[in-house]
């Protein structure tokens, strides 16, 4: 399968729902077999912390917890801005695997020159 697939994600858990749909549309562009991040920005990028991802987001939505491990299981990565990480003075070192801090020119870096695909949520 052709194609990385990016999702920017801007809200964090004041919106469970729309969390858990990014995660369900990156989840299955890994099943699927392509190369998926998650562009973590505004308070989005509280994601990157151990132990954030949690809850459910709606009735009858799978559990966080399950969606980010399934994400990270299946090589899924966080990029999450710098600027809203400082703004918010999280200590990027304490980042869950595969969560690194990375701006608009990285994220441009990761997707390369093929065509890829972008959610926005």
């Amino acid at each position: 399968m052709a194609g990385k697939v990016l999702v920017n994600l801007s809200t964090g858990l004041e919106d469970p729902e729309r969390v858990t749909v990014a995660f369900l549309v990156a989840g299955a562009a890994l099943q699927r077999g392509q190369e998926a991040a998650m562009f973590l920005t505004k308070d989005a990028v509280r994601l990157a912390l151990p132990g954030h991802a949690e809850g459910v987001g709606c009735e009858g939505c799978p559990p966080l917890e399950r969606l980010f491990a399934q994400f990270a299981e299946g090589g899924g990565e966080l990029l999450a801005c710098p600027y809203c990480v400082n703004a918010r003075e999280l200590d990027a070192e304490s980042f869950v695997p595969k969560a690194r801090v990375a701006g608009a020119t990285p994220v441009f870096d990761w997707l390369g020159d093929e065509p890829g695909t972008v959610f926005s949520y």
